[in-house]
C-alpha cells in the first residue's frame, strides 16, 4: 500500500474548517500580547512568584468546568510525564521568569526576546523529531541570537540596561520551545482543553510556595490590580493557551511558531497606549535582526525541479 501525502499539514481533510485554527491563532496572539502589558502593569503591586500563582489558580479554576464537561481526562503514564514537564516548565518556570524579566525590561523588549523561540523549536525538532538542520537554519539562528545580543546591550530610555532581565526572558523562550515540542503529541491524543487544564493545574501546584506572598500582596493591592490578575488568568492563560493547543492540533509546531512574529508589534502598540512606554531605540534594531533571523531559519527551501 502506498502512503499518500497530505495536501496540507495545517488542515486535515476530516478536521475543522481551515479558518477555525487560524482564528484560534489570532485570538492567541492578541491575548498573549496583552499579557506582556498586564504583567508590566502589575510589576509594582505583585512580585513574580505570587503573580504566577494567582494567574495559574484563576486559569485552572476557569478551565475546570469546561475540561470536566468533556469527561475526566485519563492520560497514560508517558503522557503524565509530558504533562508534568509542561506544567512545571511552561506554566511554572516560564511565568516566574517572564514576570521577573518584565520587572527589568519593558513589555515590547520582552516580547521581542521571546520570539527566538521559533528557531529553538526548529532546532529541537531537528534533534528530537529527526527534521533536517540546514545551513539556512544555522544562519538564521546565528542572526536571531545576534539580534538578541543587540537587545541585551541596548540601553533603556533612561540609560540603564539589565542583562539579567534579558536572560530571564530568554529562559522563558527556551522552556516555551521545549514545551511546544512535548505538547505536539499530547494534543494529537487528548482534547486541547484537557491538556491545558492539567498543565495549568500542575503549574499552579508547582508555584504553591508563593501562596503566602500572594495572599499578602493581593490584600495590599488596589482593586484594579486584582482585576488585572483575574484577566491574566482567564484570558491570556485559560483561553489563549487552549486556543493555542487547539491550533497545534491542526498545524505543525514550526508553522504555528512562526505566527508569533506578530506578538511584538501588537505588544509595542498596546504598551504605548496603556503604559506610555516603548522599547529603547537600539532594541528595535535588535528585534528586527532577531525576527529576520527567525524568518530566514523558518523559510522553506525551494523544491528542486524534477529530473
Amino acid at each position: 500500500m502506498t502512503a499518500t501525502t497530505p495536501t496540507s499539514a495545517d488542515a486535515p481533510v476530516d478536521g475543522p474548517p481551515a479558518w477555525l485554527p487560524l482564528a484560534a491563532v489570532g485570538v492567541t496572539l492578541l491575548l498573549w500580547a496583552s499579557a506582556f502589558v498586564a504583567i508590566r502593569h502589575l510589576a509594582d503591586d505583585l512580585s513574580p512568584g505570587p503573580l504566577s500563582l494567582g494567574r495559574l489558580v484563576v486559569g485552572s479554576l476557569a478551565l475546570a468546568g469546561f475540561a470536566l464537561a468533556r469527561g475526566v481526562p485519563r492520560p497514560t503514564g508517558r503522557q503524565w510525564v509530558s504533562l508534568v514537564t509542561i506544567g512545571v516548565l511552561w506554566f511554572g518556570v516560564y511565568n516566574v521568569a517572564l514576570n521577573e524579566g518584565e520587572q527589568r525590561v519593558d513589555a515590547g523588549t520582552a516580547a521581542m526576546l521571546i520570539q527566538v523561540s521559533p528557531v529553538l523549536i526548529a532546532v529541537l525538532a531537528a534533534v528530537f523529531l529527526s527534521e533536517r538542520f540546514t545551513r539556512q537554519l544555522a544562519g538564521g539562528l546565528a542572526l536571531a541570537f545576534a539580534g538578541v545580543a543587540v537587545i541585551g546591550l541596548s540601553g533603556s530610555p533612561d540609560g540603564d540596561r539589565d542583562l539579567l532581565g534579558v536572560a530571564l526572558c530568554l529562559l522563558a523562550a527556551v522552556v516555551y520551545a521545549v514545551s511546544v515540542i512535548l505538547q505536539k503529541p499530547l494534543v494529537a491524543a487528548l482534547p486541547a482543553v484537557h491538556v491545558t487544564w492539567l498543565a495549568c493545574t500542575i503549574g499552579a501546584i508547582a508555584c504553591l510556595p508563593y501562596a503566602g506572598g500572594l495572599v499578602a500582596e493581593v490584600g495590599d493591592a488596589p482593586a484594579s490590580s486584582v482585576w488585572w490578575l483575574v484577566y491574566l488568568g482567564i484570558f491570556p492563560t485559560a483561553i489563549a493557551f487552549t486556543t493555542y493547543a487547539f491550533a497545534l492540533q491542526h498545524m505543525t509546531a514550526s508553522s504555528l511558531g512562526v505566527t508569533t512574529y506578530l506578538v511584538p508589534p501588537i505588544t509595542i502598540v498596546l504598551s504605548l497606549v496603556f503604559l506610555g512606554e516603548t522599547p529603547p531605540a537600539l532594541a528595535y534594531v535588535g528585534g528586527a535582526l532577531a525576527l529576520v533571523g527567525v524568518s530566514i531559519a523558518r523559510r522553506k527551501p525551494r523544491p528542486l525541479p524534477p529530473a
